[in-house]
């Protein structure tokens, strides 16, 4: 059944943080430039041979006092992050305006906090976790909404999405039906994740990891380069300058880390999207697309995206320019986004010269600029996992 449109939600704040900088302006300005941030690999006592989209920095944070209990490489990213473009100060306000109890905190990640507990492993004692290690609050998958919950001193509904690369995507959705169903008034939304041995070593066992940058939708691409974010945003009712106006989720389970051949489960969330937005796709002026440069994800993301959209379309992956972030990859693209529809920039994709040609002409090497008033962002996951987004310029921008 085709679902119903739905009232546009304002995103009253937003910042992200990765490899090209802390905030929404370093990122900015290496999008206009096509400038990538990523690197030869120095994460780990033994580096595989890769590039990577790292956060500099993060091992010499130290969190504050009262939240030092949570200290671990994705909790200290997370307040990296939410240190950016004022977002601790707008929630601060949205919690003087709507009360502590009615927002609700709702984030997306694929490792949380793992490698701290790989970290723990490492230094058993008697078979057991070193006494500092013994933090259960940190060794689990919620670790970090219940650090942020008591960052942003929120005590709405929690909620930690953990659908492998869709997870800060699917935040979007979750926030849209709490706030409409009358349970809050607000969302805080976001994802992080951090580089990991579990994330590097297991992409590499599944051959699906790069040697050098990775080059989406090329016709010689050969895997992903993992990065590492954090990127906030916070709903409210209402209408803005910047709105969420829809979202399109779908399961198509037909492999446990391959996308179903025709792309179902990714139309059809792009089908539900675009139902809720009430717009058609030509209407949509940039497309943010998955695009991992895995040989068959961008084969099937590129035939979805020649077959639904005019040519004429501006489509491009930004993981050339960050790494895949796993867990927060959703939430990333959701703020490149919506920075195109305020600025105007729509990006290109980088590291890629020749393009695939089974892969859309919609898809651009270079930057363009011009009104954004409708932006998609595609987030697919391991499992089928499948989430679109559809963002827009609000009568009052």
């Amino acid at each position: 059944m085709t679902p119903a449109r739905i009232p546009p939600l304002q995103i009253s704040a937003y910042t992200a943080t990765c490899a090209l900088g802390v905030g929404k302006a370093p990122l900015a300005d290496a999008l206009a430039q096509s400038r990538s941030g990523l690197r030869a690999n120095d994460f780990g006592a033994a580096p595989l041979p890769t590039w990577i989209g790292r956060v500099d920095g993060l091992e010499e944070m130290q969190l504050p006092a009262e939240l030092a209990g949570w200290d671990c490489r994705n909790n200290r990213l997370a307040w990296l992050g939410l240190q950016a473009d004022g977002f601790l100060e707008a929630v601060a306000a949205a919690r003087e305006r709507h009360g502590p109890t009615r927002i609700a905190l709702i984030l997306g990640t694929s490792t949380s906090s793992i490698g701290e507990t790989e970290a723990a492993y490492t230094t058993l004692v008697d078979g057991a976790f070193a006494p500092a290690q013994r933090r259960p609050k940190v060794h689990t998958p919620h670790s970090l909404t219940m650090f942020v919950q008591q960052a942003l001193g929120l005590e709405g509904p929690a909620e930690t999405l953990s659908t492998a690369c869709s997870s800060s995507a699917k935040v979007f959705a979750s926030a849209e039906r709490l706030i409409r169903l009358g349970l809050v008034d607000a969302a805080v939304v976001g994802g992080v994740d951090t580089l990991c041995g579990s994330v590097l070593y297991g992409f590499n066992s599944l051959e699906l990891v790069s040697s050098g940058p990775c080059r989406p939708f090329d016709s010689t691409r050969d895997g992903i380069s993992i990065g590492e974010a954090a990127g906030f945003a916070l709903l409210e009712r209402g209408c803005g300058p910047l709105e969420l106006r829809g979202y399109g989720e779908a399961s198509d389970a037909h492999h446990m880390s391959t996308p179903h051949p025709e792309g179902l489960g990714a139309e059809r969330a792009l089908d539900d999207a675009l139902a809720r937005a009430g717009i058609e796709a030509a209407a949509i002026d940039y497309v943010n697309l998955h695009g991992t440069a895995s040989a068959k994800n961008d084969e099937v993301e590129g035939a979805l995206l020649a077959r639904r959209f005019p040519p004429t379309a501006h489509a491009s992956s930004t993981k050339g320019f960050t790494g895949h972030t796993l867990g927060a990859a959703g939430i990333l693209e959701a703020v490149i986004s919506l920075l195109a529809i305020e600025t105007g920039l729509k990006p290109g994709t980088v590291n890629t010269t020749t393009l695939d040609v089974d892969c859309g002409p919609q898809i651009r090497l270079q930057p363009a600029h011009g009104e954004v008033r409708l932006a998609l962002s595609n987030s697919f996951g391991f499992g089928g996992n499948n989430c679109a987004l559809v963002f827009g310029k609000g009568a009052a921008a």
